[in-house]
């Protein structure tokens, strides 16, 4: 309850706050009218936007809400770069990152989280339960348990068999649209072919200007055992500022890490930039500091602003997101790109 309310009175100025305090706390559906705003990467956002929205509708806060969107892909087998059926590491050990922020300087992240279907729901536990914002490796598995988050295989047969086919080679090269990488060419989805999953990262908004947001991944197919992306990396995989808007990116987190790509998004859209320039500044800058570097890698970036605007920008063609408006009404857009191919 408490929650639901600081999350109304974010957006009101000081001369409304005496009012507000007496009045009853609304749901989200009652202050989102008419312009909160969902905002996810890729099209399998959609039904984790849906999932966030009706989280809100019930009375949920942003934090709920964004913690609830992106635990449908988490939970979700055939997305191999999310949670439980994620493809492991080169050992064969799925591991798993993830954040959550709100606007007001919360975080929680973990990195290298094992046997845990959840990850953003540790993250969150990190925030809320400890003095700390980023747990990794064995100390985040151990966390999670004391948490009383159950013990899972996160490795699926399927994920397990395209392990196999892929040590018979071990041919590593990241993949445009897909940032757990691929070993040849082919068919996407099958062995000796580019994956068709990625990162999924998540802003959301309140009628009052009000923000959260959620990243989570397991990262590279086939990486190095203890590689560590952008997407549990406050200020590159996702940054949310109270007043500005929020951002989260996707595509090869290295490359995002390098730049502290998130902050550098919110950052320009302090300083006056709309979301859209703001995410078209960063990949701009990602492309002339590193040149040939980044040929065949994607990057793209995903912001909303505190009055909901949105942008979204990439190196490549192919980046979508999904974006939800206040009635709940769901869409998939197509991101701009630097380059044509």
């Amino acid at each position: 309850m408490q929650d639901e309310r600081r999350v109304f009175l974010g957006g009101m100025g000081l001369a409304g706050v005496a009012a507000a305090l007496a009045a009853p706390v609304r749901s989200f559906a009652q202050a989102a009218a008419p312009r909160a705003m969902i905002v996810s990467t890729w099209d399998f956002g959609a039904p984790a936007n849906d999932a966030a929205f009706a989280k809100g509708r019930s009375g949920g806060t942003l934090i709920d809400m964004v913690e609830a969107g992106v635990m449908v892909p988490e939970a979700d087998p055939n997305n191999h770069s999310v949670g439980y059926g994620g493809y492991p590491d080169r050992d064969g050990h799925v591991t798993l990152d993830a954040v959550i922020m709100d606007d007001a300087g919360g975080v929680g992240a973990v990195g290298a989280l094992e046997d845990t279907v959840h990850a953003i729901s540790v993250a969150r536990a990190v925030m809320e339960h400890t003095p700390h914002t980023f747990l990794v490796g064995e100390g985040a598995t151990r966390f999670a348990r004391d948490r009383g988050f159950p013990r899972v295989n996160l490795l699926t047969p399927e994920a397990e068999k395209a392990w196999r086919d892929w040590l018979k080679t071990q041919n590593y090269k990241p993949v445009a649209n897909s940032e757990t990488g691929t070993y040849g060419a082919g068919r996407p989805g099958t062995p000796g072919g580019a994956l068709d999953h990625d990162t999924i990262g998540m802003l959301a908004r309140d009628a009052g200007g009000r923000m959260a947001g959620a990243c989570t991944t397991s990262g590279m197919a086939f990486k190095m055992r203890g590689r560590l992306g952008d997407s549990p990396q406050v200020g590159s995989g996702l940054y949310v500022e109270r007043g500005v808007g929020g951002a989260t990116s996707t595509g090869l987190g290295e490359e995002v890490t390098r730049t502290v790509g998130t902050a550098r998004v919110v950052a320009s859209m302090r300083h006056g930039l709309s979301p859209q320039a703001a995410c078209e500044e960063a990949a701009k800058h990602i492309a002339a500091l590193r040149g040939d570097a980044i040929k065949g890698v994607q990057v793209g970036f995903l912001a909303m602003d505190t009055a909901g605007r949105v942008g979204a920008y990439c190196l490549l063609p192919g980046f979508t997101y999904a974006v939800t408006d206040a009635a709940g009404k769901t869409r998939v857009e197509k991101a701009p790109s630097l380059f044509k191919a």
